[in-house]
């Protein structure tokens, strides 16, 4: 890359450009102009010989005497009337000795200019910003997040410890701008500077930042002499006046109100000013422009998804359901119309939810101007099914050129660092920039509620995007209330439209939360629809009899030869999964008898939903063992279904894998309880339990797909868990009002973290070149060099999840390797057909996982 883009210079050998420090002018020194007072010809050092000491300051250090380097000579140096040192090279050119944010590119071999970089971020985070009026807040915060580094110290550390040993710098810089952004956008706002690294801190944190450089010690001084010293190259740091916020956070009313809505709007600008931060350091070190996606043709798109969805039905064999679910794909279109709020896409399992969702949301983003579509869903497996058939219907063809409209995202990968090691590595996190983005609910949600800047990078591309929840009743009920409120922020603040689909849909607006926000009704008729696509009859297995044995006996013997049974755990769906394809006993199945759940890499569980679906249409014996993960919204359609007892919700999902295209007049769920099986035990889980007791069952009880029942069911299940609210999240708003970030990160866990860590998995089945791709990935990740998310985009497939502590043992048992953040590659044994099985692990040393 040339270096005349406002960057150093391009660095010949003969002249490397270093950061100098004028001295005390010496006895019998020829006399300088330095800012207008006499000054000491600088004295001039190799590139490889550090600055000596000067004897010791007056904090007890050794003064280092900085110097000015060049590899051949000092006739060419001289000082202009400005005081600032510049170097003549041949032909002429003379370039600025100026301050670096960033060491030497490995492409360019230059410098990043720190007035550069300063202004760069600031550019980006002024446009991701405008789309929610903060435009100028986010201008002026990115232009003085770096600030800090124009101290002395910073710019001695970079020179001669960062850039020759690969280390940090090791100095704080995040002050200066902390202080800058206190007097020009308030305190709270003051959190995005000094968070943009470890993470946005609580107010007490920024009071005790802001008293401590008011006084006279080390870091005051420095971020006053970094203050002074950028505002000569970037004078428009220092302004007068302060920078107002939206004119909507005014209008709020109640003070409370205003205290949540200032605490998305944070988190918004946060994310604003890290990806643009992340976006321009990135480009320096690549050696080309910032990264960023042009803003994406939603009426090409439209029309693209309009012919291919008719070229895929005109190659489905048809079903009896086929009109039903173009009904609802009509209606949901026609609702695309409406204005941008929040809608209810209320359809039984089998309904098309996918297709008319996908339909509506491109629609409505034509009608209203909107840049992006977020589809979030619960299980990783419909985020695989969900962004294939996205990508089908949406993606360039491959001999195109043209870059994949798609993102498919559902890596939970950790990489933030408190500290300044972990800058490089929070480079890879995800930004979402593209049209259409398939990801996870807890993906999504947690990072509207982390602090973390690698998380929330993405959080500005929700403004002004549809967001489509996909199987909303997999949402927590212990999280309800402020995910609630955050969306409606977004719908009412923030320009985007929020989709709530499901099959078994809960009675949101019955809490306070949504209470007078308009409700957008996609279908006119949903009791009908329910009436008309019912396909199933359940069967109950409740008594005290029931135990794996007997279920793997029954399906063995009065099961047929396609039968799916969902269970509630791994180790569960592992033990029955044995049971079945047993060599002996009375529960052996002939067929094939497949397993899935989170153990087993997203790759491998794509390749089994393939198969398996293979062998469906084909009328081949098949059995499938799963976790949930396979319930809701997976395209697989089994004559007779098996489901371990669990909530309401969760048993109509089951069923919508059984007769799902309605070719037989009725299929059978067979609903059970083993006494010996695994249960959740949290609150949230065992109101669900009680409440559906209660609603659903066998003789007089209701089935799950009663729509008044589960209206019934859902406000009993809420009323289980306590009227105060704390138990649905309560506890959590009250943190928001008074801007705790690090609280409310550590109490919004959408899942236990020790549930949840992600490891790389090199299968035995893949060829070299495929193992190399790989591993070449993972030594991406784990070089000195920001590298983006495309690493970690391409490793996805090949991740599955493990409890942390599990982890842990296989770490010091040598079965795994640390990558990244809290990523690992696993070196130990891999089952073929059940993943990191948690009853089969290779036996290194003793170890059991």
């Amino acid at each position: 890359m040339p270096c005349d883009r406002g960057r150093e210079p391009a660095c010949s050998s003969a002249y490397e450009v270093f950061t100098a420090r004028w001295v005390r002018p010496r006895r019998r020194s020829r006399k300088y102009v330095s800012g207008g007072r006499p000054s000491g010809r600088p004295r001039i050092a190799t590139a490889r010989q550090p600055p000596p000491h000067q004897g010791t300051g007056r904090d007890g250090h050794p003064r280092r005497r900085p110097r000015i380097a060049t590899a051949v000579s000092v006739a060419n140096l001289r000082v202009s009337v400005t005081g600032t040192l510049v170097v003549r090279r041949s032909g002429g050119r003379v370039s600025e000795r100026g301050l670096f944010a960033h060491s030497r590119s490995p492409r360019s071999g230059c410098r990043h200019r720190l007035e550069d970089h300063l202004r760069g971020s600031a550019a980006l985070a002024r446009v991701f910003a405008e789309r929610f009026g903060a435009g100028d807040v986010a201008e002026y915060l990115a232009l003085v997040h770096d600030v800090g580094k124009g101290c002395c110290a910073w710019q001695d550390r970079l020179i001669f410890h960062a850039e020759p040993t690969g280390k940090p710098v090791g100095i704080p810089h995040k002050e200066a701008g902390t202080v800058l952004a206190a007097r020009t956008v308030g305190r709270l706002l003051a959190a995005v500077v000094q968070g943009h690294h470890g993470g946005l801190p609580n107010q007490k944190k920024i009071k005790d930042v802001l008293a401590e450089l008011r006084g006279t010690g080390v870091d005051a001084d420095r971020a006053r002499e970094a203050i002074e010293a950028v505002a000569r190259v970037v004078p428009e740091i220092l302004r007068e006046g302060r920078i107002a916020p939206p004119a909507w956070l005014a209008g709020l009313g109640s003070a409370q109100r205003q205290a949540l809505a200032l605490d998305v709007f944070t988190r918004m600008v946060f994310s604003c000013v890290v990806d643009a931060d992340y976006l321009d350091t990135e480009a320096h070190f690549a050696g080309k422009e910032p990264r960023t996606a042009a803003r994406a043709d939603m009426g090409m798109l439209l029309k693209r998804f309009e012919e291919r969805r008719l070229r895929l039905l005109a190659r489905r064999t048809a079903s009896p359901v086929d009109e039903l679910r173009e009904r609802v794909y009509a209606q949901a279109l026609a609702a695309a119309a409406g204005a941008p709020g929040m809608y209810v896409l209320h359809v039984p399992t089998g309904g098309a939810k996918t297709i008319a969702a996908g339909g509506f949301a491109l629609r409505h983003a034509v009608e209203h101007g909107l840049g992006r579509v977020v589809f979030a869903v619960p299980y990783i497996s419909i985020t695989q099914q969900n962004a294939e058939v996205y990508r089908e219907l949406l993606d360039p063809a491959p001999d195109s050129g043209e870059q994949p409209v798609v993102l498919e995202h559902h890596s939970s990968v950790e990489l933030d660092e408190e500290d300044e090691a972990g800058a490089w590595a929070r480079m890879a996190a995800e930004n979402w920039d593209a049209p259409v983005v398939v990801t996870t609910t807890v993906q999504l949600f947690q990072s509207l509620f982390a602090r973390r800047p690698s998380v929330m990078r993405k959080l500005h591309r929700l403004a002004g995007s549809v967001i489509v929840l996909d199987e909303v009743q997999a949402l927590p009920d212990r999280l309800l209330i402020p995910i609630l409120s955050v969306l409606r922020d977004l719908v009412e603040h923030f320009g985007a439209s929020v989709v709530l689909t499901s099959a078994t849909q809960p009675s949101f607006w019955s809490l306070a939360q949504l209470d007078g926000l308009p409700q957008h009704r996609m279908i006119e008729d949903v009791t009908g629809l329910f009436e008309d696509l019912r396909r199933v009859e359940y069967d109950w297995r409740l008594g005290p009899d029931v135990t794996w044995e007997s279920i793997a006996q029954e399906i063995a013997s009065e099961g047929g030869e396609q039968v799916l049974t969902i269970v509630n755990t791994t180790r569960d769906s592992a033990r029955l999964h044995r049971l079945l394809s047993s060599t002996e006993g009375e529960a052996r199945v002939t067929a094939p008898v497949w397993h899935l759940s989170t153990r087993m890499t997203a790759e491998h569980r794509r390749e089994v939903i393939k198969h398996v679906r293979g062998e469906l249409t084909a009328g081949r014996p098949v059995h499938v063992v799963s976790t949930s993960l396979i319930e809701a919204g997976v395209d697989v359609d089994f004559p007779r279904v098996y489901r371990t007892w669990a909530p309401a919700e969760a048993l109509q999902q089951a069923a919508g894998r059984c007769n799902r295209d309605g070719r037989l007049d009725r299929g059978t769920v067979v609903v059970f309880r083993p006494v010996d099986g695994g249960v959740p035990k949290d609150l949230a889980y065992t109101a669900a339990l009680e409440a559906t007791t209660e609603f659903f069952g066998p003789v007089e009880a209701s089935a799950p797909d009663d729509l008044e029942a589960l209206e019934w069911y859902y406000e009993k299940r809420w009323a289980l868990q306590g009227v105060d609210g704390r138990s649905m999240g309560e506890g959590i708003q009250q943190l928001r009002r008074v801007w705790d970030f690090p609280a409310v990160a550590e109490a919004f866990q959408m899942i236990d973290n020790k549930y949840a860590q992600s490891v790389v998995v090199i299968r035995a089945e893949k060829t070299d070149e495929e193992r190399d791709a790989i591993e070449s990935d993972i030594a991406l990740l784990r070089s000195s060099y920001p590298v983006g998310p495309e690493p970690l985009r391409r490793l996805q497939p090949h991740m599955a999840t493990l409890p942390r502590h599990e982890v842990a043992k296989a770490m010091r048992a040598g079965l795994a390797d640390p990558v990244i953040g809290d990523l690992v590659v696993w070196r130990g044994y891999y089952d073929p057909v059940r993943g990191l099985d948690t009853d089969d692990p290779e036996d290194r040393g003793g170890y059991v996982l």
